[in-house]
């Protein structure tokens, strides 16, 4: 297998001038953005969820916060550091809702698939949700108060989330950006493995077993559910860009992560991390 080139000698994948193998032409490409940015546009919900996104900008300034991953290692975390600190959840984190009474104080989750499996949970939560945008996915969820939708954007760092994000290939990113958003000036990630049990081409829409060995939880994409193989190399990609944003700003983003194989980002406990 050819070794992986090491993070920055990569292409810069917001350079129009690159291609990526199976992609569309940039003039495709910009149709299409164009298109999507239209019809959220004329959505009456993209003004209300752009209002409640505008609510949420710099109303942490200063503070710190803590993004839980999905790896098997989040159960390793501490729960009890984490009181007073404000902590995004992600995807199907509600399934750690049976084992532990910690709640996150939001949740985001932007995956068609993610959202279409955990569309009761996130319809009867009244903790904030950050969800995608897109018309199938949006049907699934009602509109209200605590639910703001977000347009997926060209690639970048969003650091007002209130027009678009860009995915980055990983819920994380997303995160990231809304964390960004909201004025945090330090950011640890937890349970951020980059690792995963099942292999297969990244981006590869695949069928689950009947337990789950990638996630915290073994019936997080089990039992025949489908689910999107990692791609970690644009994942990765997507970190660093995040990394030089939050370094040009001053800010910082670390690795609390129990083990793992994420090191574009300096590690930290996540002791030192919340009492430092």
């Amino acid at each position: 297998m050819m070794a992986r080139k090491p993070i920055d000698d990569v292409p810069n994948p917001d350079d129009p001038l690159v291609r990526q193998p199976g992609a569309i032409n940039p003039y495709q490409r910009a149709v299409r953005m164009v298109g999507s940015r239209l019809l959220w546009d004329l959505d009456p919900e993209s003004w209300a969820s752009r209002r409640r996104l505008r609510g949420w900008r710099d109303r942490h300034r200063g503070e710190k916060a803590v993004i839980l991953c999905n790896g098997p290692s989040l159960l390793k975390c501490d729960f009890d550091q984490l009181d007073g600190v404000f902590t995004f959840g992600l995807n199907k984190i509600n399934l750690l809702f049976e084992q532990r009474e910690f709640r996150p104080d939001c949740i985001v989750s932007v995956n068609a698939l993610v959202l279409e499996q955990n569309a009761d949970f996130y319809q009867a939560t009244d903790l904030p949700l950050f969800l995608g945008s897109v018309a199938r996915q949006r049907r699934l969820v009602s509109p209200r108060p605590n639910v703001a939708f977000l347009h997926s954007g060209p690639a970048g760092f969003a650091r007002d989330c209130s027009v678009s994000i860009c995915e980055g290939f990983t819920v994380t990113y997303v995160a990231l950006q809304l964390a960004f958003h909201m004025g945090f000036r330090e950011v640890a990630l937890v349970g951020a493995d980059h690792t995963f049990a099942t292999r297969g081409p990244a981006n590869q829409a695949v069928e689950s077993g009947a337990r789950d060995e990638s996630h915290f939880d073994p019936n997080y994409f089990a039992g025949g559910q489908k689910w999107q193989l990692p791609d970690l190399f644009e994942s990765e990609v997507a970190y660093m860009r995040a990394r030089k944003t939050y370094e040009a700003f001053g800010r910082r983003v670390v690795n609390a992560t129990v083990g793992g194989e994420l090191e574009v980002f300096e590690r930290q406990s996540l002791e030192d991390f919340v009492d430092g």
